[in-house]
């Protein structure tokens, strides 16, 4: 068994790609008209269409139960981009208590998007600030190994 790609039900397809494509810099590089599969392999489906592949049950949107997760390497840079779109926040920037800077905002169809910054990057932070690997670690919850990894960079 192998995962493929997650899905996403959209209302308005065209919409969506153009949100994706500037808001995240996601192309479409598959495109079977009411299916289109964007780089990093998110795809989109149209309602329509979906709600035929379910024998018509419902569909519902903006239920805030799961999240399209990114993350992003130079995240001060994306967080200030967003500022140029009309975003619905879930949240604005936060950092978590592993030290991992996030921020979720919604799609046009009320899917949530998180976008973390890079944790390679937070253990570089941590240990330019002076903390040692092994403080890094206990402080972000991830092995030594990881945050050694983190520095071969």
């Amino acid at each position: 068994m192998e995962l493929k790609n997650p899905m996403l039900v959209v209302k308005d397809i065209n919409k969506s790609v153009e949100f994706y494509k500037k808001v995240l810099g996601l192309d479409v590089i598959l495109d079977f008209g009411a299916n289109k599969t964007l780089a990093g392999g998110l795809c989109l489906q149209t309602e329509d269409t979906f709600r035929d592949f379910i024998d018509g049950k419902d569909i519902s949107f903006g239920g805030n139960n799961f999240e399209i997760y990114f993350e992003e390497d130079d995240f001060d840079k994306f967080a200030e981009k967003l500022d140029e779109f009309d975003i619905e926040y879930v949240h604005p920037v936060k950092e978590h208590s592993w030290g991992q800077r996030v921020v979720r905002f919604y799609d046009p169809d009320r899917h949530i998007i998180e976008v973390g910054e890079n944790m390679k990057n937070v253990c570089r932070r941590f240990l330019d600030s002076g903390m040692t690997p092994e403080e890094t670690a206990r402080c972000m919850d991830v092995p030594v190994g990881f945050v050694k990894d983190s520095m071969k960079d």
